[in-house]
């Protein structure tokens, strides 16, 4: 995950979790689902770069917040019953690995908010409204966007234009 992603995914977190120090004193802790597609054995590259972006911000595992981690193990199918358990378990915000678990999530609750990574077209999909302003319960960060991605083309060519 690049730096620039991550401060995305983190901008996204800090849209739904206070990050005063005066609200971490309160003794809250923050229940944080993780859905993802892939095998429970191992934690996905994002979200360990999630978890050292929040211990970053102070908040530690166990401590300030609380991860409940659900993973489908390559089983798409499992995925809507692993979202609507998440909903059940009251978490604060759901962080959805891949389109798949995006849309599962997005079944499961329209107001929890859900931080999406690994997504390719999030307003193809129907998950947001425009890069620029997603509106709803859905934020976060894509891999491939025709918005974004015409503009870096169009900063590539800069140089070839002179």
């Amino acid at each position: 995950m690049q730096r620039r992603e991550f401060i995305t995914v983190l901008g996204g977190l800090a849209a739904t979790l206070p990050v005063a120090a005066g609200a971490q004193q309160g003794g809250k802790v923050w229940r944080i689902g993780s859905l993802f597609p892939g095998s429970s054995s191992g934690q996905s590259d994002n979200l360990m770069a999630f978890m050292q972006g929040l211990n970053d911000l102070g908040y530690v595992d166990g401590k300030n917040i609380h991860f409940e981690r659900r993973s489908a193990d390559g089983a798409l199918d499992r995925l809507p019953a692993l979202a609507a358990e998440l909903v059940r378990s009251n978490v604060d915000v759901i962080l959805a690995e891949s389109s798949f678990a995006v849309e599962a999530a997005r079944e499961a609750t329209r107001t929890i908010p859900i931080v999406m990574t690994g997504v390719g077209n999030p307003v193809g999909s129907g998950f947001v409204k425009s890069i620029s302003q997603p509106g709803g319960n859905i934020t976060g960060l894509t891999n491939v966007s025709i918005e974004v991605s015409s503009k870096y083309l169009d900063t590539c060519m800069l140089p070839l234009r002179t």
